[in-house]
């Protein structure tokens, strides 16, 4: 399947300036259970509910706050969080570059692959080269879906690749845990030696095609094998509302929405001015003189 670009912008250190495009690098293939109505298989949504009443509210009555104690808030409005929004400048910027060892596995979030563009194959494979000889990576901000992110330059076979770190803040230390005192002086050694010994018998290759998410594939299992026994249900989506200004529009279900309601023309009565004014025009002697023998007819009996 082909990559799709995410991204395209440049890599930038010092004076040098790579063209390139991201491309992902993973893939959530975790099991999506939707929710379903079992008294009618109709899908289950969510709305927007005051946890308090119960109650939904519109969008219009939604503001944004953060907490800063417990149960106390500060509101920030959408012009506040604007302007501070991080400036996107589609450029990996390189800000450091350390020993590849030096970076701890716990801060690594998020891996996408990196290709040359504008003919920068060139300078794309001496970084590529410089950083697999001298055993570095680069540390570099870059901004992505209006997001700022601390991410790492890291060669990979022929590949350069982003990884996207944590933050320092958003890792915790070691800190509270009971932890032994490093160091081989707290091993007895001959335990150290019969579990090198067992390291090694298990050592092999990395092969990520030996790793499977075992769940994932009984539940698929499970669910082709009800799927041609006919043990299966259709669920049928309910006709959505107008959208609002304010969300994102799919073309393609607009169209198709459009394509199941439309009908063919039927022919309308001629409202035209001109025989709206005759009608009026004609009816309203009637209601008069209707009125006036009503009139004359309640005098009667009352004479």
């Amino acid at each position: 399947m082909a990559s799709r670009t995410l991204w395209k912008g440049a890599i930038s250190f010092g004076l040098v300036h790579i063209p390139v495009a991201l491309h992902t690098a993973a893939t959530d293939q975790g099991i999506d259970f939707d929710w379903l109505d079992k008294r009618s298989m109709d899908p289950v949504g969510y709305k927007r509910i005051n946890k308090r009443t119960g109650r939904e509210i519109g969008q219009d009555n939604i503001v944004k706050g953060v907490e800063y104690e417990d149960g106390k808030y500060v509101l920030i409005s959408p012009e506040e969080i604007e302007a501070v929004f991080p400036r996107t400048t589609q450029t990996i910027e390189i800000e450091r570059f350390i020993d590849a060892r030096e970076m701890p596995f716990v801060f690594l979030e998020r891996p996408y692959y990196i290709a040359p563009i504008n003919k920068s194959d060139k300078v794309y494979a001496l970084l590529r080269e410089t950083l697999l000889a001298t055993g570095k990576i680069g540390l570099a901000k870059v901004v992505i879906s209006t997001r700022q992110h601390l991410a790492a330059l890291v060669p990979s076979g022929p590949a350069l690749v982003l990884n996207l770190l944590r933050w320092g803040d958003e890792v915790r230390t070691f800190e509270g845990l009971e932890l032994p005192p490093a160091g081989a002086k707290n091993v007895n050694a001959t335990e150290l030696k019969m579990a090198k010994q067992l390291v090694a018998e298990m050592s092999g290759k990395w092969d990520p095609a030996d790793f499977k998410d075992e769940f994932r594939l009984q539940v698929m299992q499970l669910v082709e094998k009800k799927a041609k026994a006919g043990d299966s249900h259709t669920v049928v989506e309910p006709e959505e509302e107008a959208p609002h200004s304010a969300q994102v529009l799919d073309l393609t279900a607009l169209l198709q929405r459009s394509l199941r309601g439309a009908k063919a023309p039927t022919k309308t009565p001629d409202k035209s001015p001109a025989k709206a004014r005759a009608k009026t025009t004609t009816k309203a002697p009637a209601k008069a003189a209707a009125r006036k023998s009503g009139a004359s007819t309640a005098r009667k009996k009352a004479a």
